[in-house]
């Protein structure tokens, strides 16, 4: 009887040591995969305007800083205190400008690797929650292959590494359940996610807790999980301290009321929306996946009590309500969401490996889905393809996505699960495809181009911080670019500040030159559709 039990447990240990070994070969695939996925062709496109060329300016200006000036603490915007967003992503950007040089590759580079890293800890966040490692393979790479999360992830803003650290905290939340030694995890989950957008970090971390209130209310008594969570605090408390005692109430009107708190109950810059805008960000943008989505509901319904269910539920209902709710509306506010939406869809899909007639159920309506994604698919590909300014590049992701709805219809007509296979190694190819391209940051094509007015502004290195402009809003990629302020003003404005000012340095579009009607002007560079000018002094001499 001894010798069995020693056989078993023998036998037990060698199974479990093969099955994290399994494990391991998981996150490392997960993680190479994300990495090409969210580093191709990084610094390939210019910085968008603002959040990007924001965050940019900021960190260029901490990177620039004379050692001891504490400009790592108190960051400035364009020579005035920045009090919109702490400081971290803004630090790990400037210290890779100081490893390679001030460019969109290494403004892009922090962003991208924390979100390639929530991958991987997605994986781990599923393995703690399915019984089944399929569930777990499904969710990171349904997850891996969702268009805005690829595409937010690799731009130079905030959320991408906010999903990292809340999934940080997550997965340890998941793992102190059975050992309460990972509550340090989730204290220093939740403080890195304050220090990047500190607001955010409060809806998240009350997800955290009504998922433990539901799932694990004995947490709640632990003093390891309060310890944890105190000392995970304890920077963001000494970060916002010393804020106040630096800038007073200057700080809380500012930074904390006007730049957090007020976008919950009214709209910041005119970026307002309907209650339903995130559900529309998310049928926009999720597809194919949102073809499973009706079998989702009803799998998670039916399993409401098992612990997966609860933290989908309550990570998905909570933060779309939250911010629905709220009045400014940004479409990358809705980027935490897609972690759980990818859990719920990973479940069902290892349901269909092991359940045919879960197929058999929804057959028709997949097939009519897939079918229309594959013709708009298509017509889009003729439409880039037509005429002699074609765009091949987006052609060929075109025909991408085409080719893998038709294949992946075809399969489900035969209720063959391989379909499952097709959908996601053609979903990832064709976004391969896309982040390869120059279209990826397509809201570049909204406005003129700035990096050749930029260039041209860079020649003349004028003397002048502030160049004021016709256009008729700020670029802050501009003033990345330029190194200058430029400030948009109308024509009579424009006039007053020739007349007040010794030596102005005004950005013009050609067409308006002449309605300016200015003494003494002097063009003193160009560029397509732009010009350069400033009083001439030896005219007015």
């Amino acid at each position: 009887m001894q010798e069995e039990r020693f056989v078993w447990g023998r036998l037990q240990k060698q199974y479990h040591t093969v099955d994290k070994r399994i494990d391991w070969v998981w996150v490392v695939v997960l993680l190479l995969a994300a990495v090409l996925l969210f580093t191709i062709n990084l610094g390939g496109l210019p910085l968008r305007d603002w959040d990007e060329g924001t965050v940019a300016q900021v960190a260029r200006e901490i990177w620039r800083a004379k050692a001891g000036s504490m400009r790592w603490l108190y960051p400035i915007l364009e020579g005035e205190p920045y009090h919109n967003k702490p400081p971290l992503m803004h630090l790990l950007i400037a210290w890779a400008y100081s490893l390679g040089g001030v460019n969109e590759l290494t403004t892009r580079l922090p962003g991208a690797l924390l979100t390639a890293t929530s991958v991987p800890l997605l994986y781990c966040i599923a393995r703690e929650i399915f019984r089944r490692r399929l569930a777990a393979i499904y969710s990171a790479l349904i997850y891996l292959t969702m268009l805005p999360v690829v595409r937010h992830g690799r731009l130079a803003m905030l959320d991408g590494a906010v999903v990292c650290f809340f999934m940080v905290m997550m997965l340890c939340l998941l793992r102190s359940r059975r050992d309460l030694r990972y509550c340090l995890g989730v204290g220093i989950g939740f403080g890195l996610i304050c220090l990047t957008k500190s607001i955010l970090g409060m809806l998240l971390g009350g997800i955290a807790l009504v998922f433990i209130l539901w799932d694990t209310p004995r947490l709640l008594t632990s003093g390891y999980m309060w310890l944890a969570i105190l000392i995970g605090s304890a920077p963001v408390a000494f970060w916002f301290g010393a804020q106040w005692l630096h800038y007073g109430n200057t700080f809380t009107s500012i930074g904390v009321v006007d730049q957090s708190l007020s976008r919950v109950w009214k709209s910041v810059e005119d970026h307002s929306g309907p209650p339903w805008y995130y559900l529309l960000e998310i049928l926009k943008y999720t597809w194919p996946w949102l073809l499973f989505l009706p079998p989702t509901l009803r799998l998670i319904w039916e399993n409401r009590n098992l612990s997966w269910a609860k933290l989908v539920l309550v990570w998905s209902v909570v933060y779309l309500v939250a911010i629905s709710l709220m009045g400014t509306k940004l479409p990358w506010y809705v980027f935490s969401i897609y972690p759980s939406l990818a859990l719920a869809f990973g479940v069902l899909l290892a349901e269909i490996e092991n359940l045919p007639t879960l197929l058999s159920s929804y057959r028709r309506f997949w097939v009519a889905t897939l079918a229309v994604i594959a013709v708009l698919a298509t017509v889009a590909t003729i439409y880039f393809g037509w005429g002699t300014q074609g765009k091949s590049e987006l052609q060929l992701v075109f025909v991408a996505v085409a080719v893998t709805m038709i294949l992946a219809a075809i399969l489900v007509e035969r209720s063959d699960r391989q379909f499952l296979a097709v959908l996601l190694w053609g979903s990832y190819i064709s976004l391969l495809l896309l982040m390869k391209s120059h279209y990826w940051v397509w809201e570049l094509g909204e406005d003129y181009p700035v990096k050749p007015v930029a260039a041209m502004i860079q020649r003349e290195n004028p003397q002048v911080l502030k160049i004021y402009t016709s256009f008729s809003h700020r670029r802050p990629s501009l003033d990345f670019y330029s190194d200058r302020i430029v400030i948009p003003a109308t024509l009579p404005e424009m006039r007053t500040h020739w007349e007040s000012k010794e030596q102005p340095y005004f950005l013009v579009k050609e067409a308006e030159f002449q309605n300016l009607h200015l003494n003494s002007a002097k063009i003193v560079d160009q560029t397509p559709g732009w010009l350069l000018i400033t009083k001439d002094i030896s005219v007015d001499g």
